[in-house]
């Protein structure tokens, strides 16, 4: 498998699929096209995880038919009841991308370490598979974010697998309680500075290394957080490259 050899992470705040009104159903969004490029494949491998709302089997269908009209070959792995690959870290590492959706990110988390998957997505990730997610498929990679894996009040939650070693915000412009606790994490040191993304937005990693945010919303924003040495924190806002739909 030719790839890049660098180590890609779109994690995104909202809108990697969208009402088709051909289908009746969802469509992928630009933002996932987006991704798929960064594979550098003609016809890439494309992973679909949805642990996090419990392998929820009607989802994984509609995501498989989301791209129906895409020169993708499309797998998933699910955890319940059991995994349904013989090897999922020979699975994870053989994928060009792996998807991962949203739901509750802190049982994500438990179930990927509980199954060792936690480790197989850090060696694909050094190996140059493309990860990306919405929501708690975005939170997962950082070091954590606000959740509402535990209820509808968002609380804070560091488990994450820490690839990046920042906080992330989703949903930004969408949900009014996250702006407002990711701050009050990030200022009691609870979560690390980090960057945050609105609805439609996506977070271009390279590496560790923050490089660009993608939009499919115009007017639509990025944020990058940061402690002020004080007791608060300065939020700095980044204008994303707007994709062609």
């Amino acid at each position: 498998m030719s790839r890049s050899g660098q180590s890609h992470i779109l994690a995104i705040g909202g809108g990697s699929f969208r009402p088709s009104a051909r289908y009746g159903f969802i469509e992928a969004s630009p933002l996932l096209r987006y991704a798929l490029d960064l594979t550098g494949q003609d016809r890439p491998r494309l992973g679909l995880l949805a642990t996090a709302t419990g392998d929820d089997a009607d989802w994984l269908l509609k995501m498989y038919g989301a791209f129906r009209d895409w020169d993708v070959e499309i797998s998933h792995l699910t955890v319940f009841p059991m995994p349904n690959v013989e090897d999922p870290r020979e699975w994870i590492l053989s994928q060009d991308m792996i998807y991962v959706s949203g739901g509750s990110v802190a049982n994500l988390a438990a179930l990927w370490r509980l199954h060792g998957l936690d480790e197989a997505f850090e060696e694909a990730w050094k190996a140059g598979v493309v990860l990306s997610g919405q929501s708690a498929g975005a939170l997962c990679w950082h070091v954590g974010g606000n959740t509402d894996s535990f209820g509808p009040v968002l609380r804070p939650w560091a488990e994450g697998l820490a690839l990046l070693p920042y906080s992330c915000g989703v949903h930004y412009d969408s949900d009014p309680q996250r702006r407002e606790l990711l701050h009050a994490s990030v200022a009691s040191g609870e979560l690390p500075g980090g960057y945050a993304a609105d609805e439609g937005v996506g977070l271009h990693y390279v590496g560790t290394e923050f490089i660009q945010a993608v939009s499919v919303r115009e007017g639509a924003g990025a944020y990058r957080i940061e402690h002020d040495g004080a007791d608060g924190v300065k939020e700095f806002r980044i204008e994303p490259r707007l994709l062609a739909s």
